[in-house]
């Protein structure tokens, strides 16, 4: 298998010398305090993060940094929110704000809150070209199409609901969701056998609920310029799945008593294939600000072993 020389990060990073381990995240306890915190506070274990930051700040309190290490340190904190401040700041209590809608959305049912939450965002959900108003507006039509959860509703009393609820939302999305509302609205003359009909995959989906959730958790995490996946989620996994490769390539390399740097051509095997979508996709510089040069670094270096160690096309001697 060669390395892919036409790999386009290749050919924007050529001659460029690779980071060392000055900017290492590892070596930098703050970093990856606060990269733990951040994921606790996005999954909504909040009891845990409390515990966590408070032996965190009893600690730091007593260790100093080299002056290097602090260096590195100041520069990423003009990325990442300060480890004092997750405790109390306004990004836990964002974080707050969307558990207890997405409690709501998925434990309740209740779309309400989640729609309310999107309408005073409306612009900025624009302007990143999202759907998610429509999609949560679209699943409460198909909601209350179903009875809205009200036990002993008939198939016409729904529809009434359903009819009522389209007239009084679904005006201000006719410029941008006329197709997909008259999809909706066409629905009505299947109603009493819409599992036949084209419109069952819209009105008898199981994934509905999740897929809307998992949207909007998404779309709330960008307005804070943060990913939508937790990054010590996604580094975690990828270095899980990278791993036994990487392993396997060091004990070839040690007993061949060879560079993987100076050869032509690599003694194992791999696909940037192996990897799930979502880390394939997932966003390094979500926010501008998070260009900080020791995350610039680190993202950099784990690219470009990627894009020399899994080469999309693979050729084989």
């Amino acid at each position: 298998m060669r390395r892919n020389a036409n790999c386009p990060i290749l050919k924007l990073f050529k001659d460029k010398p690779l980071p060392t381990t000055e900017y290492d995240s590892l070596s930098q306890p703050a970093l990856v305090n606060r990269a733990v915190a951040m994921h606790l506070l996005r999954e909504g274990a909040f009891s845990t993060a409390d515990t966590f930051l408070a032996e965190v700040s009893r600690t730091h309190a007593e260790s100093e940094l080299d002056t290097a290490m602090g260096q590195a340190e100041q520069q990423a904190s003009e990325a990442i929110p300060d480890i004092e401040g997750l405790r109390s700041g306004e990004i836990r209590t964002q974080f707050l704000l969307m558990h207890e809608l997405l409690h709501e959305l998925t434990e309740n049912r209740n779309l309400l809150p989640a729609i309310e939450w999107a309408r005073n965002h409306r612009e900025a959900l624009y302007v990143r070209g999202s759907n998610l108003e429509f999609e949560l507006c679209q699943l409460q039509f198909v909601w209350l199409f179903h009875g809205g959860g009200e036990a002993g509703i008939s198939i016409q009393e729904g529809r009434l609901k359903a009819l009522e609820y389209a007239r009084r939302e679904f005006s201000s999305f006719q410029g941008r969701y006329l197709l997909e509302i008259q999809r909706l609205l066409g629905a009505m003359a299947f109603a009493p056998n819409l599992e036949d009909s084209p419109y069952n995959a819209i009105f008898n989906n199981p994934d509905s609920w999740d897929r809307v959730a998992t949207s909007f958790k998404g779309e709330f995490c960008a307005l804070l310029n943060l990913s939508a996946e937790s990054p010590l989620y996604v580094a975690a996994t990828a270095g899980a799945i990278a791993l036994p490769t990487l392993l396997k390539l060091q004990t070839i390399m040690k007993e061949k008593r060879t560079e993987w740097t100076s050869q032509n051509e690599l003694p194992v095997s791999g696909s940037l294939l192996d990897f799930p979508v979502s880390i394939l996709i997932q966003s390094i510089c979500v926010n501008h600000s998070y260009r900080s040069k020791s995350l610039f670094h680190t993202h950099t270096s784990i690219i470009l072993s990627l894009c020399v160690l899994y080469p999309r096309n693979k050729q084989q001697t």
